[in-house]
């Protein structure tokens, strides 16, 4: 399952365009109106803000591994659907060795709403590439962009994150928006706490928190193995 260091209601979304700017619970139209995003690259969602120049450091354990991420927010764009979205790079160590190296696209759009529109990512295995799993792009073979945080989330609000069929397939829901929560970084309170998912792997459940103004602060992995990660630092350029 995709990591983002980022976040309608009560109705699960499958396979579908969500969240239109003026009723974020409503499927949006198809295909979509660059009219909803008259200034994509502001991303000011207070639970994913993506300002250029920023790098979120995460550090962790996976089944047991040394884990180190690094979410880099670029000042690179890719026009997707007629959209203009920001590039970020993602980049995983496991025991201080690259596996995986990902540019990830989003957009907001007029409402607040934080969309996803793919991504391209290269695993590598001794310093070699070994594939590009997990990679799409909306628009693409069937693929369409799917909401990565919503604009106003509420308790039991359940979106789909990734919409490529068969490749991608993320979703969440919202369990709380009131956690308080200590990471390496610091300590917050009004924390979104989501419930992260897909039909791909129905074993796997995560646990995500988001603090507002800051972003994803720390994953955990509730069922399907064991895996820990939270935010260390916040690096600005």
């Amino acid at each position: 399952m995709k990591r983002f260091p980022i976040a309608i209601g009560g109705i699960v979304l499958l396979l579908m365009f969500v969240a239109s700017v003026a009723t974020p619970i409503q499927a949006a139209r198809i295909p979509l109106d660059e009219a909803d995003f008259s200034n994509p690259l502001e991303i000011d969602n207070p639970y994913f803000p993506l300002e250029p120049g920023t790098s979120f450091i995460y550090q962790g354990t996976s089944e047991g591994k040394s884990t180190r991420e690094r979410f880099t927010v670029t000042n690179r764009t890719k026009t997707i659907l007629g959209v203009e979205t920001r590039v970020i790079r993602h980049r995983d160590w496991e025991k201080g060795k690259l596996v995986e190296d990902t540019f990830d696209w989003f957009a907001q759009d007029d409402a607040g709403n934080v969309w996803y529109f793919g991504e391209y990512s290269t695993q590598y295995k001794n310093g070699k590439v070994i594939g590009h799993e997990g990679s799409w792009e909306a628009g693409v073979d069937g693929a369409l962009p799917g909401i990565v945080m919503e604009a106003s989330p509420q308790v039991d609000d359940t979106y789909q994150q990734e919409n490529a069929p068969g490749i991608a397939e993320d979703m969440a829901t919202v369990l709380s928006l009131d956690e308080s929560i200590c990471v390496s970084y610091g300590c917050f309170s009004n924390v979104l706490k989501t419930k992260d998912f897909t039909p791909l792997e129905p074993d796997v459940v995560e646990h995500k928190y988001y603090a507002p103004e800051t972003g994803l602060i720390k994953t955990v992995l509730v069922e399907g193995g064991s895996e820990l990660s939270e935010l260390v630092n916040i690096v600005t350029r």
